[in-house]
């Protein structure tokens, strides 16, 4: 490793000093990477689970709408399902998580949420139906926002990653060899000045 720093005392502090902080830098980003990684395995198996439990509740709301399909006539049931507006009541929102901005979904629950079309046209299997798909579209609101969590804290933790290899296995041992090259240098050239001031007192 090539070192191009004069061999001075004032280089020799700021080489220890520059090293001392890169070693402080590395310990922090280190320890933010291991916090950063415990987290996004949290939002994996949470997205897991998220997943399972959206399966679960969509077969069951197919379930009730092939019911409803059978008692109604699927041609009640589409013109039904057609007369219900298109609400999209969500907005995005972002929410700070280790300084990572992370979007939040915020919507309207199922339990605010009144059917556009009457109670005489349908029946309880079409109404749970409704209620199966209300709860599965909230929860992949919720499985989104975790979701994007997870891709969020991944490019951070890579984006850590990349400069704690850079300090570890770049500036650390640059700043070490310029320490470990200018001590030596300078003391070499102590116990010069020694034995030459020696031998002028010697002559004496």
């Amino acid at each position: 490793m090539a070192i191009l720093v004069a061999p001075t005392k004032s280089n020799l502090i700021k080489a220890k000093s520059s090293l001392e902080l890169s070693t402080k830098g590395y310990e922090l980003l280190d320890k933010k990477r291991n916090v950063l990684t415990k987290e996004m395995m949290v939002f994996v198996d949470k997205t897991k689970s998220m997943q399972n439990e959206i399966y679960d509740v969509l077969k069951d709301a197919y379930e009730f709408l092939q019911k409803a399909n059978v008692t109604l006539g699927v041609k009640n049931v589409e013109d039904i399902i057609y007369s219900i507006p298109k609400e999209e009541p969500y907005d995005i929102l972002l929410k700070s998580v280790m300084g990572i901005d992370i979007p939040s979904v915020k919507y309207k629950s199922g339990n605010d949420f009144r059917p556009a079309y009457g109670f005489y046209n349908s029946n309880v299997s079409l109404d749970e139906a409704r209620q199966k798909f209300q709860i599965v579209k909230e929860k992949i609101y919720e499985l989104t926002e975790v979701e994007n969590s997870i891709f969020k804290l991944a490019k951070e933790i890579e984006k850590t990653k990349k400069r704690t290899n850079a300090l570890k296995y770049v500036q650390i041992p640059r700043y070490k060899e310029q320490v470990k090259y200018i001590t030596e240098v300078l003391e070499e050239k102590e116990r010069e000045d020694f034995f030459r001031l020696k031998k002028l007192k010697g002559k004496k």
